[in-house]
């Protein structure tokens, strides 16, 4: 394994978790290397692999100047990012109420919107037989999702803090799959109309230079 970068992040080139952990990495000016997992081999699955992360899943994260300590699970990583190498708190909770709403929208983005529209994504595109039931089911969990961040940020430019932070970013890589595969056709929901203080948001979050350089990074490495 090459150390010439601090972190080593084991990923996939399409799997929205991974790049969540780029996006924070990029922005905090940290280096690393990215190992694709070919999922097609499942070596997510191998014991080279799942030695350091049992689940067998993406993202885990190796930080070679910490003794190679590795941590997965991407909020997991987000939190050790933040409260190892944010110590100014530029992109992260400062105050005690306030990082418990970080951590409040991080496992809000775990519980709810990655199961949601990862299974909305699933039945939508790779389930091998269509589901309408299912279909229409995590579509429409998927727009009660977008409801609650729509909801909070009609009152408040970002989650967290007054400003632009981890708990944002880590919901950027889900809403561009359920933008792009989810809810196009989806009945009767239209994102910008129906959610503009989330659209207004998430178009803010694409433009930063950071997520924009790592999204780059992701149409590279598809391409």
């Amino acid at each position: 394994m090459s150390h010439g970068k601090q972190f080593t992040l084991y990923t996939h080139q399409a799997g929205p978790n991974g790049w969540k952990v780029a996006f924070v990495s990029t922005e905090l000016g940290l280096t690393y290397e990215s190992i694709y997992l070919d999922f097609g081999k499942n070596e997510q699955k191998a014991a080279e692999y799942t030695k350091y992360n049992p689940n067998g899943c993406i993202p885990t994260l190796i930080d070679h100047k910490n003794n190679d300590f590795v941590v997965w699970e991407s909020n997991a990583i987000i939190v050790y990012l933040a409260e190892k190498y944010d110590t100014a708190h530029r992109i992260s909770a400062s105050t005690p109420n306030d990082k418990v709403f970080e951590l409040q929208w991080l496992f809000f983005q775990a519980s709810g919107q990655g199961p949601y529209f990862g299974q909305a994504a699933w039945f939508k595109v790779y389930h091998p037989e269509k589901v309408p039931s299912a279909i229409e089911r995590y579509q429409k969990e998927t727009a009660r999702v977008i409801g609650v961040l729509d909801g909070v940020l009609s009152k408040q430019e970002w989650l967290i803090g007054g400003k632009y932070s981890v708990a944002d970013i880590a919901f950027v890589s889900w809403t561009n799959v359920a933008l792009a595969l989810v809810l196009p056709d989806a009945q009767g929901i239209n994102v910008e109309k129906d959610y503009p203080a989330f659209w207004v948001w998430h178009q803010k979050l694409m433009a930063h230079d950071s997520i924009k350089a790592v999204w780059a990074e992701r149409a590279a490495v598809q391409s």
